[in-house]
């Protein structure tokens, strides 16, 4: 069973965490690299799963 995709799955209750400049400037050139003009919502959550996981690291 696939999991659905972000846009079809309901809003957490959770707060939600605005995007730093930096996370900004690393999603608008994850969206230029495809190949699109503005980074959209698959771009923001990898720049959080990734910021996250360096969190994590020791």
């Amino acid at each position: 069973m696939t999991k659905p995709p972000p846009w079809k799955t309901p809003k957490t209750k959770g707060k939600s965490t605005p995007l730093t400049p930096e996370q900004k400037e690393e999603a608008r050139a994850r969206a230029q690299a495809s190949g699109r003009r503005y980074p959209n919502l698959v771009d923001n959550m990898w720049v959080l799963k990734k910021t996250q996981k360096e969190k994590d690291l020791p």
